[in-house]
């Protein structure tokens, strides 16, 4: 599963503030969470699933097929939340017998009608209706928000709004609509037949054998899948899309997408195949399952799931053509899920405490294909990016991976689940080598195939291959805690003809053990060091023949620690970027000369950098030149419109477009204008905000002009900006329904601030209570995992801010009554 966590909260208009918090990060013990007990086993699930769109119920009819995992039963617990049981019955061959059972809303105690042994098959029949809209607006706190089943927009009120049906098992809410034994550990076959009305498409798990047209309008779908998987994987998906066929050696790959987005949806995921030969290579396991499919859905809040064969996708993966000029903003995230097929799917983690052996790969994975398919800086860069995510959340460090102690399951998706092991697993590839490790990894899959698994079990696996013990890796940071903070300082001693390396560990921790490269450089030629730095100060001293021109210490950039570095010139620097080369290198050495551009060595650097050979780090560059110092901005100045003219990635010449408004000239001006109507939307975006800096009046009517065009992404953004300063009423509905079509995530987050920052300037009091409802219905919307954090955001400091800024207004305006009336339904919408 894909959450959105670790939300940076960015205030567009400094009068705003606001709290950052970070989703996850209450620490509490709770009680020792151990893996689900097995009394009984799932072997096989035959659902008929009909659907009422006016009542958001689903009423199903279930045969379920289970069997004692070793000691001998009379009684069998089923999880199903929030349903009307309307019968239960033991199977009989063609005939079926009642059973009696008690049901408190979120279990169900069956009586069998006798005791079963150990390899005994026995089949439980369900007839019910499950009600996921009414369980989450009554039902229990153990069950509240876990919907499971979602009906969007289903009869069609909403405009511009498709109705779709979708299913959101992880962690535990299969059974919300479908009775089962709801636990990560157990495995399940299935038979779904869907009835569903016959303008409607249908997607579930395994393949689609049978359609049948019924009498009534609707048609019956048969989706079998003959391999075992977990509950949580269980799916259905319903709507009306565009259904793109690809084909992978004989299995068919296939795209859901509103229609809209039929033409770009080989775009967006066409390289969904590739991907699968890459991953089958570096674990040596063929592609397990039957299909792969891929469904776009409205409201989905949690990034994307990895649903056995049918992954849903956030409506953000549908991007037009000119956002996809700007690059494919969901490539990671098509990666991320399909390695699940292989870790989470095929092997399963045994419970949530051990939610790495899913969630780590998958985010690990994102490096994997980017340095696959774009190169190593591309690989280091996502690596690069995501360690800072999880350093950036200074409460994530005090939870182990392995977590066996935590308040809600939910807080397993985390910073740490997935950005934190992400980095561990790439140290251990570093640690193991290529070839060890994944071999490694290949023992780990094909020994507990179908089965599920934990974190020992993949220690043991790489143990087996590359005959080295790792326990000390595994209780390091698996099951510890924390991360290293390292002081490291460099001398050189000319008469000894020595360079000393001090390593301190200045985390409260105990001190780790880290394998570290040293790598001394003369000119271009290099010599390897291999350490391990073990206690908490270390001093390492090497000979050399002259004072190198550069020491780097982690030499191959893979640590997961915060570093600090004295005794480093801004020549080494400079060495460091030229030679050493790797992407952090690079980003390492455009960060030490970004603290000395008083020099003029430094800023050649930067100059340089700004046509470095990867993309982000001419951003950074950019971003790293101070501007405001007058010697920058003329050594600076010819690059930049260089690059602001002819740079070959979209997202460069967006950069150095909004940098050219600093410079105010009519040839940058020039450049400015022409970029408005650029076809990519962040260079178009750009351009307007920069021609905002320099024209405001001018911006405005460009924005007003491009409103009559199709806008999105950066563009649509931009020009929301630029209302938003001028805060016109007749504006308001293009800023609120491109905020309102947001899906949930970091831009709904960010964006919050222009809604505010319009319903304080505005006068009108229809038009501020407008803008009031797009920021409560975004509160609302919130789910439950990030209510802590992004709800005090928007209720406590966006909605009061907004009342406090009215209410100073009243006291000096002439429509003090209006104010006041708007005032008033601001605080009315604060809870």
């Amino acid at each position: 599963m894909k959450k959105l966590s670790g939300l940076l909260l960015i205030a567009v208009f400094p009068a705003l503030l606001y709290a950052q918090t970070v989703p996850g990060t209450n620490t509490s013990p709770g009680i020792y969470r151990a893996a689900p007990e097995k009394l009984t086993n799932l072997v096989h699930t035959k659902l008929e699933a009909r659907f009422d769109y006016e009542k958001a119920y689903m009423y199903g009819k279930v045969w379920i097929t289970l069997e004692p995992h070793f000691y001998s039963t009379d009684s069998v617990v089923l999880d199903a939340k929030g349903m009307e049981i309307k019968a239960v019955a033991i199977v009989q061959r063609t005939a079926t017998k009642p059973l009696k059972y008690t049901y408190d809303g979120l279990q169900i105690n069956i009586r069998l009608d006798k005791t079963y042994g150990k390899g005994e098959e026995y089949k439980i029949y369900i007839d019910y209706t499950a009600k996921p809209n009414e369980l989450a607006k009554g039902g229990s706190e153990a069950i509240k928000d876990d919907k499971g089943l979602y009906f969007i927009n289903p009869l069609g009120e909403e405009k511009n709004k498709p109705t779709q049906i979708w299913t959101q098992g992880e962690t535990e809410s299969t059974s919300v609509w479908c009775p089962t034994i709801d636990k990560p550990n157990q495995k399940s076959t299935q038979e779904f037949f869907l009835i569903v009305p016959s303008k409607y498409v249908t997607l579930s798990n395994g393949k689609l054998l049978q359609q049948q047209k019924n009498a009534d309008g609707t048609r019956t779908d048969y989706w079998k899948m003959d391999l075992p998987h977990a509950p949580y994987l269980f799916f259905i998906g319903i709507g009306d899309y565009a259904v793109i066929k690809d084909l992978y050696k004989g299995k068919e790959v296939s795209y859901y997408v509103e229609k809209e987005y039929a033409g770009v949806a080989k775009k967006i995921f066409g390289n969904t195949p590739e991907m699968i030969a890459f991953f089958e290579k570096i674990t040596g396991v063929s592609y397990p399952w039957p299909k792969y499919a891929q469904m776009t859905a409205r409201d989905y809040v949690s990034g994307a799931m990895e649903n056995t064969t049918a992954t849903l996708h956030q409506e953000s993966a549908q991007q037009d053509s000119r956002q996809l000029l700007d690059g494919n903003a969901w490539e990671n995230t098509i990666a991320h899920e399909l390695f699940h097929h292989w870790f989470g799917d095929y092997v399963t983690a045994k419970s949530w405490s051990n939610l790495t052996v899913n969630e780590s790969f998958a985010n690990f994975s994102q490096v994997l294909w980017n340095e696959h398919k774009y190169g190593k800086d591309a690989g280091d860069a996502e690596n690069y990016k995501n360690m800072q995510q999880y350093l950036s959340s200074p409460e994530d460090a005090k939870k182990p991976l392995v977590r066996f102690h935590y308040k809600d399951r939910e807080d397993m998706f985390d910073l740490v689940s997935y950005q934190k092991g992400g980095r561990i697993l790439n140290m251990l590839r570093n640690y193991l080598g290529d070839d060890a490790f994944y071999k490694g990894l290949n023992v780990y899959l094909t020994t507990h195939k179908f089965n599920s698994a934990e974190a020992h079990q993949l220690r043991l696996a790489l143990e087996e291959i590359s005959g080295r013990d790792l326990n000390w890796f595994f209780n390091q940071w698996y099951f510890g805690s924390g991360h290293p903070k390292l002081t490291i300082d460099y001398s050189y001693n000319d008469s000894s003809k020595t360079v000393s390396v001090q390593v301190k560990q200045t985390q409260a921790e105990a001190a780790f053990i880290l394998p570290v490269a040293i790598d001394i450089y003369n000119g271009k030629e290099k010599k390897r060091h291999p350490v391990w730095v073990d206690q908490k100060d270390q001093t390492f001293t090497f000979t050399v023949a002259a004072q190198p021109d550069l020491v780097n210490f982690d030499g191959d950039k893979i640590l997961l620690c915060e570093k600090k570095e004295t005794g480093k010139s801004l020549a080494n620097y400079i060495h460091q970027y030229t030679v050493a080369g790797s992407y952090v290198d690079r980003r390492e050495a455009i960060s030490g000369c970004a603290a000395l551009q008083d020099s003029t060595a430094a800023v050649d650097l930067l100059k340089t950098a700004l046509r470095d050979r990867y993309l982000e780090l001419r951003i950074f560059a950019l971003h790293s030149a101070d501007l405001t110092k007058e010697n920058v901005k003329q050594a600076l100045e010819s690059t930049i419109f260089i690059v602001a003219k002819g740079d070959p990635e979209p997202t460069v010449r967006a950069e150095a477009l909004m940098a050219l408004s600093l410079y105010d000239k009519p040839i940058y001006k020039e450049l400015i204008q022409r970029s408005v109507n650029d076809s990519s939307y962040s260079v178009a975006g750009a351009a307007l905000l920069s021609l905002n800096q320099l024209d405001k009046p001018e911006s405005y009517t460009e924005a007003k002009k491009l409103t009559a065009t199709k806008t999105k992404g950066k563009l649509a953004e931009a020009i929301s900006n630029v209302f938003a300063e001028n805060s016109k009423v007749e504006d308001l509905d293009y800023v609120l329904n491109w905020y309102n079509a947001l899906p949930f995530g970091q831009a709904k987050v960010e964006n919050a601030n222009i809604v505010a920052y319009y319903a304080i300037q505005l006068q009108n009091t229809e038009a501020v209570k407008k803008a009031t409802d797009a920021l409560v219905l975004f509160r609302d919307q919130i789910p439950a995992a990030y209510q802590q954090d992004i709800y005090p955001f928007v209720n406590n400091v966006l909605l009061k801010t907004i009342a406090n800024q009215k209410t100073a207004m009243k006291n000096v305006a002439a429509d003090a009554a209006a104010i006041q009336e708007q005032v008033d339904y601001i605080n009315s919408k604060i809870k």
